[in-house]
């Protein structure tokens, strides 16, 4: 029989073999985080886009012909009007003393076309006399209608259907002859104002068709033309304005919307399908360019591509990549193939931090 002595030293040792055994395995390493995106989740185009704002290509300053007094405002920005409403009318008041004053001279100078010409029948005033009195007359009549003119330009009136973009003056404001009070837009003919850079220029002048989207929703595309474009650098900005023809609008087009225009080209619709990738994911193996592949178990791997072309900063994939895979975009250089990673979407992270950033 085993003695106590025996008995306590047998489990000493049992104890002692435990603790060695847990001390020779370390918890496993955990799988490194790593940067990755989806090929083709964002636009891959080559055609670079440009921002700029809807406009009306029809936009009209409206002012009064005659000198007054606003006493009548009846629309207010952003109002829809047709062709003949009522936008505003000046105080009537002096126009119609006026209208008085020209209507009784024209009067006058009737009765004295009466007058002298049953004196010239009489042969007791001269020719001449009675041909003063018929130039008088016509200088009055002229003068009446004038005054005419004058009391109905004192109502202000829309030439055409649109939007009441702007008001500048308000009743009560003493106006000159031709002084801007109201700025209205069409909204049938919808365009969308860019500004061009010098480098883009020479392209440009050889493209003519173009897609245009909303920043409000971009998934809205409507197509356009390339309408107008100057030839003359704005002094401050030294881009060179240009204006894109919506072919198409809706409702969801609205006067003063942000838009973004991509110009299209037959021979850059090949370049516009290639994949882009970030500089920063190519990674040198013997001299030619690869991607490291996360697989659905997040084990990465390395696959050789062919790239068409490099950009400032990014590059188009010619071949040995697929829309939908995602990709190592950063720290490609300290990975091996097979490891097991912890895949971060680069959207996320972006969207992550600058929501860290404004809640600080």
């Amino acid at each position: 029989m085993m003695s106590s002595l025996q008995r306590s030293g047998a489990v000493l040792t049992a104890v002692l073999l435990l603790a060695a055994c847990g001390r020779g395995a370390p918890p496993p390493e955990p799988a490194r985080s790593v940067l990755t995106t989806v090929l083709g989740a964002q636009a891959g185009s080559d055609t670079p886009s440009y921002s700029g704002e809807v406009r009306s290509r029809y936009e009209t300053q409206l002012a009064f012909r005659v000198a007054g007094k606003i006493s009548e405002r009846l629309v207010d920005a952003g109002a829809q009007v047709k062709a003949g409403d009522v936008l505003a009318r000046l105080d009537p008041v002096d126009m119609a003393l006026t209208a008085a004053s020209a209507k009784a001279e024209l009067e006058l100078a009737e009765a004295d076309v009466r007058r002298y010409r049953e004196l010239r029948a009489k042969n007791f005033v001269s020719q001449a006399a009675l041909d003063g009195k018929e130039t008088a007359l016509k200088a009055n009549k002229a003068k009446a209608d004038l005054a005419g003119n004058q009391s109905a330009y004192a109502t202000l009136r829309a030439d055409q259907p649109g939007v009441v973009s702007q008001v500048v003056a308000e009743v009560g404001q003493v106006v000159a002859p031709g002084q801007v009070v109201m700025r209205m837009a069409r909204t049938d003919a919808l365009e969308v104002a860019v500004a061009i850079p010098e480098a883009r220029m020479p392209e440009v002048r050889k493209l003519e068709a173009a897609e245009v989207s909303l920043w409000a929703d971009p998934q809205a595309k409507y197509k356009g033309v390339l309408r107008e474009l100057s030839q003359v650098a704005d002094s401050a900005t030294r881009t060179y304005a240009a204006r894109v023809s919506i072919l198409r609008p809706d409702a969801k087009l609205l006067l003063g919307m942000s838009a973004q225009v991509r110009f299209a080209d037959e021979k850059a619709s090949a370049a516009s399908a290639l994949l882009s990738i970030p500089l920063t994911a190519v990674f040198q193996q013997e001299g030619k360019p690869a991607l490291w592949v996360v697989g659905a178990d997040e084990t990465i791997s390395l696959r050789p591509i062919v790239i068409a072309r490099f950009d400032e900063d990014k590059a188009l994939v010619a071949s040995g990549a697929s829309a939908g895979e995602r990709i190592v975009v950063a720290g490609v250089h300290k990975l091996t193939a097979g490891e097991k990673i912890k895949a971060i979407d680069q959207a996320s992270a972006v969207s992550g931090s600058s929501d860290t950033a404004l809640a600080k």
